[in-house]
This record gives C-alpha cells, sequence and structure tokens, in this order.
C-alpha cells in the first residue's frame, strides 16, 4: 500500500509555470507506476500524463504534450510534474495516483490506478 501527499499548486498567470510534487509513503513506491490526473469543476476526471515504475515509459494527454513533464525518483519516493505554458484550461485540481505494481502497462484510465492522493488546486488567470 502506498500513501500519496500532492503540493505545489496555486495561482498563476497563463504563461507562467508551476512544479507539482506527490510524495509517496511507503518501500513499495519504487513498483508503482504513478499518473497525474486533474479535475476541472463540474467535468470529469482526465487523464493527464503516466510513467512507468522503471520511468522508461511516459505517456501524456494530447492537451498537454509538449508543455508538461512527468518525472519520478525512486530513491526519493517522489513523482513531479513540471508545467509550462499554462492557459486558463489547465485550471483544476490535480491528483496524483500509484497503480499497476510493477506492471509493463501504463495506464491511462482512472480505473487503472489503486491509489490516489487528496489533490492540489491549480488555478491559472487569463
Amino acid at each position: 500500500q502506498v500513501q500519496l501527499v500532492e503540493s505545489g499548486g496555486g495561482l498563476v498567470q497563463a504563461g507562467g509555470s508551476l512544479r507539482l510534487s506527490c510524495a509517496a509513503s511507503g518501500r513499495t513506491f519504487g513498483g508503482y507506476n504513478m499518473g497525474w490526473f486533474r479535475q476541472a469543476p463540474g467535468k470529469e476526471r482526465e487523464f493527464v500524463a503516466a510513467i512507468s515504475w522503471s520511468g522508461g515509459t511516459i505517456h501524456y494527454a494530447d492537451s498537454v504534450k509538449g508543455r508538461f513533464t512527468i518525472s519520478r525518483d525512486n530513491a526519493k519516493n517522489t513523482v513531479w510534474l513540471q508545467m509550462n505554458g499554462l492557459n486558463p484550461e489547465d485550471t483544476a485540481v490535480y491528483y496524483c495516483a500509484a497503480g499497476g505494481y510493477y506492471s509493463s502497462a501504463v495506464g491511462i484510465g482512472p480505473n487503472e490506478y489503486a491509489y490516489w492522493g487528496q489533490g492540489t488546486q491549480v488555478t491559472v488567470s487569463s
């Protein structure tokens, strides 16, 4: 089992950057695929980015490709989401999630992740 805590959200102007962090507890973090999802008011939770347990496989949603970068450090039990070129459409609560223990299949669906953080708010003003 793993517990996740996100941080780094906030208010930023359009075009700005934020770096979200997700700190995990437990010695098994290194075996989990990790994902970032977001949910805007009145909308479904949507996939943003995912990284395999080894870091060798990465997926991005088309809407963030080229602007966001996911990375992880298993020694630090942390996964990050670097967000550049933010726009108002990126406003949402951002969640990190863990799933697919030592799986080669890196999921992009919320139901493929068993553990979730509490979320961190990102607000982009125009």
